[in-house]
C-alpha cells in the first residue's frame, strides 16, 4: 500500500536526517557515533542491492515500490545513491554495462566472481540462479531511473534519470553480446524501461529498436547455443511485437496514482 511505503520512506529519511528512530528494542540515532551516518549510508545502499538480487528476482513487480523509495532517498541523500551504484556495479557488472574479461594471472574462480557469480568452497552457483539474481538487480535499476518519489521536490532533476537508461542501452548495444546474459538483460531492461524511454526519446528510440531487431539480435544468435535459446526467443518476440504495434507496453507492476491513495 502507498501509505505503508510512505512510512518506510519516512523512517529511513528520519534516520539519515539525524532524527531518533524507534526500532523494536531501542531508539537509534546516527549521531551516536562519529562514523554512524557513513555506516548507515553503506549498509542501506547494500540492502537496496540485496533487495534487487533477492526480492525482485522472485517478485518482479516489487522493483517499483523499492525503486520509488530509493529514488526519493537518493534525491535527499545523494551519498546513498553513489554507494548504491558502487554496490550494484560490483555485484552486477552488467548494470554498468561491462563484461569483465579474464586477465592474465586471474584464477577461473576469481574471474567467475568478477562476472557476478557466487562462489562458495570453489563451487560456482547454478546458471539459472545467477541469471535470476542479475535480472532482479537490473530490473531494479531500470525502475529507479524512471521513477520519482511523488512527495519530493519536483523542481530538481532526477538524481539518476532516464538519460542514464538511454546511455546504458547505447553502451549495451556497443558490446559484443554474451550467450544467455545479453538477451535476458536486454529484455528485462526494455520490459521495465522501454515505455518511459519511448516517451522521452521518440523516433530515436524506435531507430534503436529497429537496430536491435535487424543487427543486434542476429549477433546474439551467433553466440547462442541451441540449449540457450529461451531468452533470445522471448526477446525476439517482444521486439517484433513492439515494432509491429508501434507501442511499448507499460511495465507490469508500475505504480499508478491510485496506488498512492491506498
Amino acid at each position: 500500500a502507498g501509505s505503508k511505503l510512505r512510512e518506510v520512506f519516512d523512517k529511513i529519511n528520519n534516520l539519515l536526517s539525524g532524527k531518533p528512530v524507534q526500532t523494536e528494542r531501542q531508539t537509534v540515532l546516527v549521531t551516536q557515533h562519529p562514523q554512524g551516518l557513513e555506516f548507515v549510508y553503506y549498509k542501506l545502499a547494500e540492502k537496496f542491492v540485496s533487495h534487487g538480487e533477492g526480492e525482485v528476482s522472485f517478485h518482479r513487480d516489487s522493483a517499483f515500490p523499492i525503486a520509488a523509495v530509493l529514488s526519493g532517498i537518493w534525491e535527499l541523500h545523494p551519498r546513498v545513491g553513489e554507494i548504491f551504484l558502487a554496490h550494484l556495479h560490483k555485484k552486477c557488472p552488467y548494470s554498468v554495462p561491462f563484461y569483465p574479461a579474464r586477465k592474465e594471472g586471474t584464477s577461473m574462480e576469481e574471474h567467475q566472481r568478477m562476472l557476478g557469480y557466487e562462489v562458495h568452497d570453489s563451487k560456482v552457483e547454478e546458471q539459472d540462479n545467477f541469471l535470476k539474481r542479475m535480472s532482479g538487480m537490473l530490473r531494479l535499476y531500470a525502475a529507479i531511473i524512471q521513477l520519482r518519489w511523488p512527495y519530493g521536490n519536483k523542481q530538481g532533476a532526477h538524481p539518476h534519470g532516464l538519460s542514464y537508461g538511454w546511455r546504458w542501452l547505447a553502451q549495451m548495444l556497443n558490446l559484443e553480446p554474451m550467450a544467455d546474459v545479453t538477451a535476458m538483460l536486454l529484455l528485462d531492461f526494455l520490459e521495465v524501461c522501454g515505455n518511459a524511454l519511448m516517451k522521452q526519446y521518440g523516433i530515436q528510440f524506435w531507430k534503436t529498436m529497429f537496430f536491435i531487431q535487424k543487427s543486434y539480435i542476429p549477433r546474439i544468435e551467433a553466440v547462442t547455443s541451441t540449449g540457450q535459446m529461451g531468452c533470445l526467443s522471448r526477446l525476439k518476440s517482444f521486439v517484433q511485437k513492439c515494432l509491429q504495434e508501434k507501442e511499448m507496453p507499460l511495465p507490469k507492476g508500475i505504480l499508478t496514482p491510485a496506488f498512492w491513495r491506498t
